[in-house]
């Protein structure tokens, strides 16, 4: 196990944007909340090194929280291929089973060229390893914390997928010399 490092897992701040939709990388978050910013600024250590997903609302999001990041590709939200942009009930409602089987099996599916849940937790393990020891902040997506919470508990991808992670809530895990402890989880 790597060195001691205290995680701050900060999912981005509310889409802008139609509800419903598969978001891209360059959808952007809404801001506007000062309060929630203030709040969420006032839990997060003062000297610590910080990360984000490269997507558009990560990055606002971290900027709000008057923090600059370095952007880690591997804590990107999951790749949903050909469904980015589109409309879950648009999806539901196309002739075939494939956005009805991937919701069967949403942790081991993949959507038309993109990746699936258990992908991501490999990706985003990876990314943890490779984090400095002490306090880390982490400006990511809902996805991301969760496949997170995957590797630190090390349960089943599916049974991650079952966390919920609201916008703006702090989610506080620490990767131990000898395993991990979780602190909070949708604060």
């Amino acid at each position: 196990m790597s060195a001691e490092c205290r995680l701050w897992l900060i999912r981005h701040a509310p889409v802008l944007g139609p509800k419903g939709v598969i978001h891209d990388s360059d959808a952007a978050a809404d801001v506007s909340d000062d309060t929630a910013f203030a709040a969420l600024r006032a839990k997060l250590p003062a000297q610590a090194a910080v990360f984000a997903s490269p997507s558009t609302r990560t990055l606002q999001t971290a900027a709000a929280l008057g923090l600059h990041p370095v952007a880690e590709p591997n804590f990107r939200e999951q790749d949903f291929g050909k469904w980015t942009g589109r409309r879950h009930d648009d999806l539901a409602r196309e002739p075939g089973t494939a956005y009805r089987d991937f919701w069967e099996a949403p942790a081991n599916s993949r959507p038309p060229n993109g990746e699936s849940f258990i992908e991501q937790v490999t990706r985003v393990r990876d990314g943890l390893a490779g984090l400095p020891p002490g306090d880390v902040i982490l400006v990511v997506h809902s996805g991301t914390i969760r496949a997170a919470l995957a590797a630190a508990l090390e349960i089943a991808p599916d049974q991650a997928l079952r966390f919920a992670i609201d916008p703006l809530s702090l989610t506080r895990i620490d990767r131990l010399t000898n395993g991990w402890r979780i602190v909070g989880v949708n604060r």
